[in-house]
């Protein structure tokens, strides 16, 4: 946990307690349900809690505002988000169901009411999101076509509506065919060598009527 506080020093009662449940929720959840490596299970405050909230660090997401997390896993980066911003509304989708349980599960275990979790993929969701999260579900010119048509028109954040993409390596080939897009190095927010080669990318997405 110690990993969290060092870098959001300001959370809420509640909110430290729903961070400090997800060791023992996920531990429980991954010995029924592999959603998460045997491995990373110990580093989770590390590898899948921080990680996640990278994207807190490059765009704190106003109240009201909704997110699509697409191929949501065990519920990374949507579980830690939606702990993080109470006040806004995340869908987390996955093509696997026994995923989506966990999620579920875990958001009930935490009294996220701002969570929906659905078995679904990206490209049959009928709705608009202020921002599409993910993390390295695939390349991202596939991911594009995957939510194009999902962004709303109207602004309220600092960052153009679109993706915020959690990815690692070197992402100049794939991100060439791109202009309006932007590399934020986790590295300049967590000193943890796991962020050394870790980004969120912004890719700004014209809304589509």
């Amino acid at each position: 946990m110690h990993e969290i506080t060092a870098h959001f020093p300001n959370l809420t009662e509640k909110q430290l307690q729903q961070f400090a449940a997800l060791k023992d929720l996920y531990t429980d959840w991954n010995a029924k349900i592999n959603v998460i490596s045997r491995k990373d299970i110990d580093e989770l405050y590390t590898r899948h809690v921080l990680h996640s909230l990278g994207i807190a660090k490059v765009q704190p997401f106003e109240p009201g505002t909704s997110i699509l997390d697409v191929g949501t896993g065990g519920g990374f980066p949507g579980i830690p988000l939606a702990i993080m911003f109470p006040e806004t509304n995340f869908y987390l989708i996955d093509v696997i169901a026994k995923k989506i349980k966990v999620v579920q599960e875990v958001a009930n275990a935490l009294g996220l009411k701002n969570v929906r979790a659905e078995q679904k993929r990206a490209e049959l969701v009928d709705e608009e999101f202020d921002f599409i999260v993910s993390r390295a579900v695939t390349n991202m010119p596939d991911f594009v076509k995957w939510v194009r048509g999902k962004v709303k028109k109207d602004q309220k954040h600092d960052l153009p509506n679109g993706i915020l993409y959690l990815k690692g390596g070197d992402l100049s080939e794939e991100l060439s065919v791109f202009q309006k897009v932007t590399l934020y190095e986790l590295s300049d927010y967590f000193k943890d060598e796991f962020f050394e080669t870790k980004k969120v990318v912004h890719l700004a997405m014209k809304y589509k009527p």
